[in-house]
């Protein structure tokens, strides 16, 4: 299967925002019943009920297509099919110190378990050098994910990263950092 990343432009945004609920779903299923993953009173996933429908929050993700530069919204495509995103984010939208943040990763179920969100992942790093940050859940609902990053991340970088569990600007996380410019572009 051919894997490729795009930098998506406006014109394609629709592409990653009729993504977004699913990725919400899926992310409300590793926190379960707390407060932030829950839906709203209208069933979206959203933290207030100003959301009534999909079309009202489809309109809060353009900051990520009105920040050239900044924010980098990747397509993940398998064989040229939709098959995820990766939002990628750069100061001031990340921590001190860090060059370039994966502020959302996401791959439809169909192509999980395939190697691809690996592949996509290294595609992803390859695209920028400096200090990355990610952050995963790290409760027991959420081990998959926290194997995914953890083998990703460590065969990335021969070994060479930092992991830690503890307060982020996004609450209690297990965040991965390492610095990829010392490595051999694959």
């Amino acid at each position: 299967m051919n894997i490729s990343i795009k930098l998506t432009g406006p014109d394609e945004a629709y592409i990653i925002k009729n993504m977004l609920p699913l990725y919400l779903h899926d992310l409300s299923g590793h926190y379960g019943l707390v407060e932030g993953h829950l839906p709203n009173r209208h069933g979206i996933f959203e933290d207030t009920d100003e959301y009534r429908t999909l079309a009202d929050q489809y309109d809060v993700q353009n900051i990520w297509w009105d920040k050239p530069g900044i924010l980098y919204p990747f397509l993940i495509q398998a064989n040229s099919m939709p098959a995820g995103f990766a939002l990628i984010a750069t100061p001031p939208h990340c921590a001190q110190g860090v060059d370039y943040f994966v502020n959302d990763f996401f791959l439809l179920q169909p192509f999980r378990g395939t190697g691809i969100a690996e592949e996509a992942a290294v595609l992803v790093f390859e695209q920028f050098r400096g200090e990355w940050e990610l952050f995963t859940n790290p409760a027991a609902k959420n081990i998959t994910g926290q194997k995914f990053w953890r083998k990703t991340v460590s065969r990335y970088t021969q070994g060479k990263y930092t992991e830690r569990t503890g307060e982020t600007f996004d609450g209690n996380k297990l965040a991965f950092r390492f610095d990829n410019r010392g490595l051999q572009p694959l």
